[in-house]
């Protein structure tokens, strides 16, 4: 596996791949790999593709009172991760080479990026849309792909990727998860062992609620429940709500389908899942 800083060296090293006639897949990550990641990597490995991953901590999708600083960082055991999973080629820039002095441009999102965690991290997906956009004109993959447990931040990417005509196909995992349900997060680790314990009352929540509305019990109702629920094992609750799987608008067609979404702090520590309805 090849790992590489500089931006000349990972052109030259995708015209590479491009002239032994390989397909390109991405993996954008943020480091701190787990086996979501993995599995990632493993998704993006078919015959006649190279896959590059990235590793960056985007500063512009932290909000001021968010932990940038204190965001994992493990480089070495992240670099062994992805070569013995397969990975072609790491890209790993510093922050000067993905925003050099003078850099002004800021990529937005209508739409989807409102509202849920739009409305709770305030230009979040902004540096989503900038860093994820400027990793695409890097690397001109043909595929990337994406963890489905960010599923508002998958929507964004597919959203910009069709308006600006990037002619990529963006691919969404499932949600990986640990045996007891809980979704796999490089933030698990900010978990004290009893504030563990209680996290998995988040899936189960919302995969009673999924249940009920698909039984068509009224959704107000479950909603309410779930919220009860996770108020109970300690979470202090952002949002639980149901919407349009495609434009995460509420109040979504019964016919359409849907996805039900929600993000709690347990202590000082963010979790967000979903799932299908």
């Amino acid at each position: 596996m090849q790992t590489i800083r500089h931006l000349d060296l990972l052109r030259a090293g995708i015209a590479e791949f491009r002239e032994g006639g390989a397909a390109i897949a991405l993996v954008p990550t943020m480091g701190a790999l787990h086996a979501g990641h993995m599995a990632l990597i493993e998704a993006a490995k078919r015959p006649g593709v190279r896959v590059v991953a990235s590793i960056f901590v985007n500063p512009k999708q932290f909000g001021p009172n968010e932990d940038l600083s204190r965001y994992p960082r493990k480089e070495t055991a992240d670099t062994r991760m992805l070569k013995e999973a397969g990975c072609d080629l790491l890209w790993m820039p510093p922050v000067d080479v993905m925003y050099p002095d003078g850099f002004a441009t800021n990529v937005s999102v209508a739409g989807v990026s409102e509202g849920l965690d739009g409305a709770a991290r305030p230009g979040h997906f902004d540096g989503v849309a900038t860093v994820v956009s400027k990793l695409f004109n890097q690397v001109r993959p043909d595929i990337a792909w994406f963890g489905e447990k960010d599923y508002q931040q998958l929507a964004v990417i597919r959203r910009m990727v069709a308006d600006l005509d990037f002619g990529i196909e963006i691919m969404g995992l499932p949600t990986q998860r640990e045996d007891d349900g809980l979704a796999l997060s490089s933030r698990n680790v900010y978990l004290d062992d009893d504030q563990r314990s209680r996290a998995v009352a988040l899936p189960r929540a919302l995969g009673v609620a999924a249940k009920g509305i698909g039984k068509g019990d009224d959704i107000e109702t479950v909603l309410a429940t779930a919220r009860e629920s996770l108020t109970a094992a300690g979470f202090e609750i952002d949002y639980v709500t149901l919407v349009d799987a495609e434009t995460l608008r509420e109040g979504p067609d019964a016919d359409r389908p849907r996805r039900l979404l929600a993000a709690a702090k347990m202590g000082t520590t963010r979790l967000i899942d979903n799932i299908a309805v």
